[in-house]
């Protein structure tokens, strides 16, 4: 499931789509299909980052039953909606949405390293890293590191723009 989901982001014998690659990640984390704990956490990430359509698709609603423990919710920039659904992929995972949370939390306003570039070191915000322009995917600190990972990192083969 894990390729078929890879292929659609990068458009690999496919329309790339990342609806459709978010779709697929939900129906691995939901069916447990390969390694669910990842499927949940990956999906519960995108959606507290709001990564395009990862919100709407992993969204779960109130049906869901997810009522968080006291305080778990409080102090995130996220709606409380999307907190919902982020808890639930995440207890459906088998994680502690606490610490798992507290973790998103923390890189969300201190940063973490995004930039996909092999050996990049930068950390910052994800609304600091520029995005790739064609596959609207791949994230960079700044112009040097995509323009190596694009020239011998390999983005190039991956980007599906050639």
């Amino acid at each position: 499931m894990a390729s078929i989901i890879n292929l659609q982001a990068l458009g690999r014998g496919v329309t790339r789509s990342k609806r459709r690659s978010i779709q697929w990640l939900r129906k691995a984390a939901e069916n447990g299909t390969g390694d669910a704990c990842f499927d949940c956490l990956k999906l519960a990430g995108y959606m507290y980052l709001d990564l395009p359509y990862a919100r709407e698709v992993g969204h779960v609603g109130e049906a869901a039953g997810v009522a968080a423990p006291a305080g778990v919710m409080e102090g995130h920039n996220v709606p409380p909606d999307v907190l919902t659904g982020v808890v639930h992929w995440l207890r459906k995972g088998g994680h502690d949405p606490a610490d798992k949370l507290n973790h998103l939390r923390k890189d969300a306003l201190e940063g973490a390293m995004y930039c996909i570039n092999d050996g990049c070191q930068v950390v910052g915000l994800l609304k600091d890293f520029k995005v790739c322009p064609q596959c609207k995917y791949a994230r960079y600190c700044g112009d040097a590191c995509q323009k190596q990972d694009w020239t011998t990192g390999g983005h190039k083969a991956t980007c599906g723009t050639v």
